[in-house]
């Protein structure tokens, strides 16, 4: 291996490490945060954090993904260039600021938040775009070391300082916004002024590539964004930050799945563009089915133990959100299917279904609440996200159907699966209420899982050595 592949694979390695710690510990302290806050404040800082990954879309561009091509298209004034873009979504972070200070009665109405959120809000949206688009620049020329340090400095000075905050201010609440977001700020504010330093200037002719990139992404990152912030926002309005934060810790517990979805999909994804390209179809045709069934089965597993996860995050007061958790897992495994859809897309460049389905998805969603919530409460939001989810894989399995593609995996089997997950999904349901059957399935859920990767080793070490070849011929080795 050339020493630039071992550069990028060890880059890939630990910013893949990075991440996932950063996941983990805020995943692993949420217990000291809801014991610390009360529900209300607790849910007013998931209406915060809600607020705060909308409008990051909104007035930033994510303007990080444009980096991919312009290291190339402006190779010799790189500096320049990404000093100018930082800057272009600088001045788009100061005008949405000035207004929502210029009409704050509103905004604060609006967002269900004090101006002083509001501001930190807008501060910590746009430093935190700065520091991703250095991780993007560090991660592009194999550079981890100081990203990745920087990434876990940043983790444990954000939770060091809200723990601190938290347990001696009076209001809770302040204190767990200003700790998440200062460190951030502050390192955000270091790498501006070294973007600066290196760029010079702000040149206002890379603004027009910049926002030919970015913009067709904000349809879709918005849409995806507000399916599934808007829940949280609406139960905060309608129903209040209590119930909102029930809602948001069971919700937590439900996507626990959704880290591994992303996980098994950087492995899955390169592993399916190379068995289109080769027209082997039908390996993956037959694949996908041990895959969909193992993921279905994760999911499953997380519905039976859900009750456990739910007291051990929050304690006994947040057990009343259980019946949020199994229509939310539901959702992560139509999540899941729906991605390897996209993934097809996305391999033969046939992007703009997907912000249409993404709209299309936020619009039902957006729809089903205001008309749901106020009637069955925070646990119909857990149903109409469900909803939006189904709509996006039933809209993702068309659009692949019109490309050609849906050869690739077996349909009839897909709807098969969703039909039976939907029925586990059901009944798991009922035996929330009845402890000892659930506690039954669990042992024979683990016999039979225990079983089944026992006598099916061989097939799983086969295919991750598959993976691990996969992955290091797409860094060149």
């Amino acid at each position: 291996m050339s020493n630039n592949n071992i550069k990028a694979l060890k880059s890939s390695v630990w910013y893949i490490v990075a991440n996932f710690l950063t996941a983990a510990s805020a995943f692993l302290t949420t217990p000291i945060f809801t014991r610390l806050m009360t529900q209300e404040q607790y849910g007013m800082y998931n209406n915060f954090t809600s607020w705060q990954s909308i409008l990051a879309i909104l007035c930033t561009f994510n303007v990080g993904v444009s980096l991919i091509s312009a290291r190339y298209d402006y190779e010799d004034n790189l500096d320049q260039y990404i000093f100018s873009a930082v800057g272009m979504s600088a001045a788009s972070v100061l005008i949405w600021t000035a207004l929502l200070n210029l009409f704050s009665d509103w905004s604060q109405s609006f967002f269900s938040l004090s101006m002083l959120y509001v501001n930190l809000m807008m501060a910590h949206i746009f430093f935190v775009r700065v520091f991703e688009m250095f991780q993007a620049q560090q991660r592009y020329f194999f550079k981890y070391k100081l990203q990745v340090v920087l990434s876990v400095l940043s983790m444990l000075l954000s939770l060091g300082l809200s723990l601190i905050l938290v347990t001696n201010m009076g209001d809770k609440l302040s204190g767990r916004i200003i700790g998440s977001v200062l460190p951030s700020i502050v390192i955000g504010v270091f790498i501006f002024i070294v973007f600066w330093a290196k760029g010079k200037r702000i040149h206002f002719g890379y603004w027009k590539y910049t926002l030919k990139i970015c913009l067709p992404y904000i349809p879709h990152l918005l849409s995806m964004t507000v399916l599934n912030s808007t829940d949280r926002i609406m139960i905060t309005k309608i129903c209040g930050a209590a119930d909102n934060a029930l809602y948001s810790l069971a919700y937590t517990c439900g996507s626990i799945i959704t880290i591994l979805l992303t996980s098994i999909n950087t492995a899955f994804s390169p592993w399916l563009a190379e068995r289109i390209h080769e027209g082997d179809t039908r390996s993956v045709r037959s694949f996908s089915k041990y895959y969909i069934i193992s993921f279905v089965s994760i999911a499953i597993g997380v519905m039976l133990v859900a009750p456990e996860v739910l007291y051990i995050l929050g304690g006994r007061e947040y057990l009343a959100a259980i019946y949020v958790i199994p229509p939310v897992a539901m959702g992560c495994i139509c999540q899941f299917l729906y991605t390897m859809m996209v993934d097809i897309e996305q391999i033969k460049r046939k992007t703009v279904g997907m912000a249409l389905a993404s709209m299309a998805a936020a619009v039902l969603n957006y729809v089903l609440n205001l008309l749901l919530i106020p009637r069955f409460g925070y646990i119909a939001a857990a149903y109409t996200t469900l909803a939006g989810f189904l709509l996006l894989l039933a809209l993702h399995m068309w659009i692949v159907r019109r490309m050609g593609m849906s050869h690739v995996y077996s349909y009839k089997f897909i709807v098969l699966m969703v039909i039976a997950s939907g029925a586990v999904t059901v009944a798991i349901n009922a035996v929330y209420a009845a402890p000892i059957i659930r506690y039954i399935l669990i042992a024979a859920y683990v016999i039979a899982l225990a079983s089944v990767i026992y006598i099916k080793r061989d097939l799983i070490l086969k295919f991750i050595k598959t993976f691990k070849s996969k992955k290091q011929i797409k860094n060149g080795e």
